[in-house]
């Protein structure tokens, strides 16, 4: 039985322009085949099972070529196999979706087309240069900079192309961009006409240079911009310089080193993003299970004794609610009052449907214990389900109260999955602006991983960290942080972070 093809537009490279339809085909397909321009995060929508088919082509080296690119769907289509061709822009905006449908229609094989937004017109949109205006521009054209200046025969009409349309948008022209200029003057368009050159348009690595058309391809090659970029020709350039928002965002050009764990780095990654930074997840830490269960597992038995549940993290509530669930148990099962660190950990309760009985004002351990002082009687039994490696003054204190306190691994921490040499050379490089830390393993794991300069290396850039705790562990490493936090949570990180860069 034939299978099926989806020609996916995966829009121009900032991953959440992509549509809902396209997100359904990549959730469908059993097969993947993308290119360079379409966002790897985008792969996260699909099955665990799904093959994976690169095929991407930057200038000048191709992967695949795409006779071949063409045939691998037909085949892939021909085992039955649901395929997602998921490709940069739109399929069919130089995107030679057609030469692969066409050969899919010869073999009588079914495909549907997903449109994507092109970088003819998203480009110059988060430039802040639209490509129509009242009163500057009521036409423009979407033209291929790639055709081979040295073929005999043009397919371009030059004569006619130059003065026609208002705007002219090259796609992939950076190149042919000497060719390129050279013939619209040759043909009319005057040197002075306004131009940009935008590369990497939609990412939060966006480049953009303003320039003219007779000055173009001396000053890219001045500014070494490299493919891919677009090169747009028009008055409504002069508008960019009202109309710029994307780069004007906070945090735009900065890059920031994100060390959290893998699983929860999304969030931060994504709030700061937002504000328009780059981020490096290099996760310093993984969260893995503990080496036993057995005192975990004797606490949940007994759970009914416990007057108090005290919470330290999210982590420790996942992992708690995991165990009690795979014993059949729920917060049913909860007897005592349960406090949490913070309102983070308040939040991750909730969705187990515990309401906090208390949250310190301060989220931290000191903040707990001043709450608790008066309401921890002696011979109280109080459970911390918690990582294997934690800070001692809560139980210590509590203990001093004359509770009971158990504390149970929840979790531990391990040095993440991270490419030291890589992280090594960015350090080295100055490409990195600013080091997040969530945590004090965060720390200690990336100076793990860095290395016997890996303090220096960390204190050659500016460091942000989420509470006093894990300051006091930057400093006992001779790192002194640039920023803590004033609310030691992600949202007060980042708050904080965006007001260090706006100064």
């Amino acid at each position: 039985m034939a299978g099926m093809v989806y020609l996916v537009g995966a829009g121009p490279g900032d991953y959440k322009l992509i549509s809902m339809k396209a997100c359904e085909c990549i959730q469908r397909a059993d097969t993947i085949v993308y290119d360079r321009l379409a966002d790897d995060r985008l792969l996260s929508y699909a099955r665990k099972d799904v093959e994976l088919i690169y095929v991407g082509k930057a200038s000048s080296n191709h992967t695949m070529k795409q006779e071949d690119i063409n045939q691998l769907l037909v085949d892939k289509a021909k085992e039955g196999k649901i395929v997602t061709r998921l490709k940069g822009g739109d399929p069919f905006v130089f995107g030679r979706g057609g030469e692969e449908a066409l050969l899919l229609e010869e073999n009588h094989l079914p495909f549907e087309v997903v449109p994507g937004i092109t970088s003819a017109i998203s480009v110059p949109a988060y430039a802040g240069i639209p490509v129509t205006h009242r009163g500057i521009a009521t036409s423009f054209a979407v033209v291929t900079g790639h055709e081979d200046p040295t073929k005999a025969k043009s397919n371009m009409r030059w004569e006619k192309l130059a003065t026609a349309v208002d705007t002219l948008v090259f796609l992939m022209g950076v190149e042919n961009l000497p060719h390129i200029t050279s013939k619209l003057i040759e043909n009319g368009r005057s040197a002075d006409t306004p131009a940009a050159v935008i590369r990497w348009g939609t990412k939060l690595d966006q480049r953009t240079l303003i320039t003219t058309v007779g000055k173009a391809a001396e000053d890219v090659k001045l500014n070494d911009i490299k493919p891919p970029a677009i090169f747009i020709v028009g008055d409504v350039v002069n508008l960019r310089e009202k109309l710029a928002w994307f780069d004007n965002k906070p945090l735009f050009g900065k890059t920031v080193l994100v060390t959290r764990a893998r699983e929860q780095a999304s969030l931060l990654t994504s709030k700061l993003e937002e504000l328009g930074a780059r981020c490096i997840e290099a996760p310093a830490i993984r969260i893995v299970e503990p080496d036993t269960y057995e005192a975990m597992d004797t606490a949940i038995e007994n759970l009914s004794d416990y007057q108090w549940l005290i919470f330290t993290s999210t982590n420790g509530v996942e992992r708690f609610f995991n165990r009690l669930n795979s014993k059949q148990l729920d917060a049913r099962a909860i007897r005592g009052k349960v406090a949490a660190i913070g309102v983070s950990t308040a939040n991750a309760l909730r969705s187990y449907g515990v309401l906090a009985d208390l949250i310190p004002v301060e989220f931290r351990a000191e903040g707990i214990v001043e709450l608790m002082q008066d309401m921890v009687k002696p011979g109280d039994k109080i459970l911390i389900p918690r990582a294997k490696v934690a800070r001692e003054i809560l139980p210590q204190k509590l203990r001093e109260l004359g509770a009971i306190v158990d504390v149970v691994t929840a979790y531990q921490t391990v040095s993440g999955d991270v490419d030291k040499d890589a992280l090594k050379a960015m350090f080295v490089n100055n490409e990195i602006d600013l080091v997040t830390f969530t945590s004090s393993s965060t720390v200690t794991n990336l100076l793990d991983i860095l290395g016997e300069d890996g303090a220096k290396m960390v204190s050659s850039v500016k460091t942000a960290c989420i509470g006093p705790i894990t300051m006091l562990t930057c400093e006992d490493h001779k790192i002194t942080p640039t920023i803590v936090a004033e609310e030691y949570t992600i949202s007060g990180l980042v708050e904080s972070i965006k007001k260090m860069f706006e100064i």
